[in-house]
């Protein structure tokens, strides 16, 4: 995954965590505006959350910054 989309998925964890607490899960939508203007990026995480690591809907921003962290 690249640099940039990594580096996302962090900064909105950790923004959803600031605003909604510790146990927030979040869904691999949260990383975009909610339009596909980022099609190529969208389907990378989307292959990454869906495919490569099989994750529910929704997952623990947590788990998901622990991932992340971890080369994942």
């Amino acid at each position: 995954m690249r640099g940039s989309l990594r580096s996302r998925i962090i900064a909105v964890c950790n923004k959803k965590i600031c605003q909604k607490g510790d146990n927030v899960a979040v869904s691999f939508y949260a990383f975009f505006a909610n339009k596909n203007n980022e099609p190529e990026l969208l389907m990378e995480a989307a292959t990454w959350w869906i495919e490569t690591h099989r994750l529910d809907h929704f997952e623990k921003a947590h788990k998901i910054i622990g991932m992340i962290d971890q080369g994942l």
